[in-house]
């Protein structure tokens, strides 16, 4: 058995992937969807059906009164990972146009909505330097508006991070002597670049990993408790979320972990290890500086 799905194509696997999918989401599927889907004859559709059908025969069966190939009640995939996660995240994407309608593979999509996102525009030339001067480990002149001011600076980053609302790169500040987020969409320009010396070792926050303990707000009752523990997926009374400590703060704020005064309905959860992790990225930046000062 192993040696056979061995020799079988990335595109048969592809179109085994996409038969198991439609039994798995949607009950059934038909001859002609994998013709439309793939753009293959006929023929070629039958004998994929055939051959799935030899290997997985526990899967599907044919309903001659629906006139479609129908999932059995014991469907196990081989081929696909059944996600929700996924499957949502791709509806979430073609909704919000990254994803083309013919990467959803549903014949008829369910009636769907979004709260639309603030979307930070980031320009594709800008974020190519970016990428470039990652991979070469060089400096780039970029005219960032910040806050409080709009000015040349020199910076070489070394990755990018996503902080649930805005792309950001984080890089070593020549003109500070420090690593520090930059936030994409606010780089208006980028000029000319050169040798960076630095260590990415030295950047203990991104280096870092921390687990945060995030928890129902104690203010809560039982069942308003319970009700938020099945949201967040928590066992036990709390769920562990390990992220770079230099996310840390960015997570605490979106998720208002930092503010007291909020309602216990309003606020839902409650970071667990609050006091901890705040002193790790303390930690953190003074050993940076320890060893830059080295």
């Amino acid at each position: 058995m192993a040696d056979d799905e061995n020799r079988r194509s990335w595109t048969q696997i592809r179109r085994f992937e996409f038969i198991e999918w439609k039994l798995f989401w949607e009950g059934f599927l038909n001859r002609s969807d994998l013709e439309d889907q793939f753009d293959i004859s006929t023929p070629q559709a039958s004998v994929d059906l055939r051959n799935y059908r030899e290997a997985a025969a526990e899967n599907i069966s044919y309903d001659a009164t629906v006139k479609s190939f129908v999932s059995a009640p014991g469907l196990k995939p081989r081929f696909l990972k059944a996600s929700a996660d996924r499957l949502l995240l791709q509806i979430r994407a073609w909704l919000s146009g990254a994803l083309p309608r013919e990467d959803l593979w549903f014949k008829t999509p369910p009636p769907v909505a979004i709260a639309p996102d603030i979307v930070r525009h980031v320009e594709p030339k800008m974020l190519r330097a970016i990428l470039r001067a990652i991979q070469r480990q060089e400096a780039i002149n970029v005219l960032y508006q910040s806050l409080t001011n709009t000015r040349w600076r020199m910076v070489a980053p070394h990755a990018l991070a996503f902080d649930g609302y805005r792309w950001h790169m984080r890089a070593w500040a020549c003109d500070r002597g420090d690593f520090r987020d930059f936030v994409i969409s606010r780089v208006q320009k980028i000029g000319k670049s050169e040798a960076a010396t630095y260590d990415v070792a030295d950047d203990i926050e991104w280096n870092t990993l921390t687990t945060l303990r995030l928890c129902p707000h104690p203010g809560l009752s039982d069942e308003q408790a319970a009700a938020i523990r099945r949201d967040y997926g928590m066992k036990g009374n709390c769920r562990s979320i390990e992220m770079r400590l230099s996310l840390a703060y960015y997570f605490i704020m979106r998720m208002n972990l930092d503010l007291d005064d909020l309602p216990p309905q309003r606020a839902q959860v409650s970071l667990e290890n609050l006091h901890e992790v705040k002193k790790q990225i303390e930690l953190a930046r003074a050993e940076t500086k320890r060893r830059l000062a080295r």
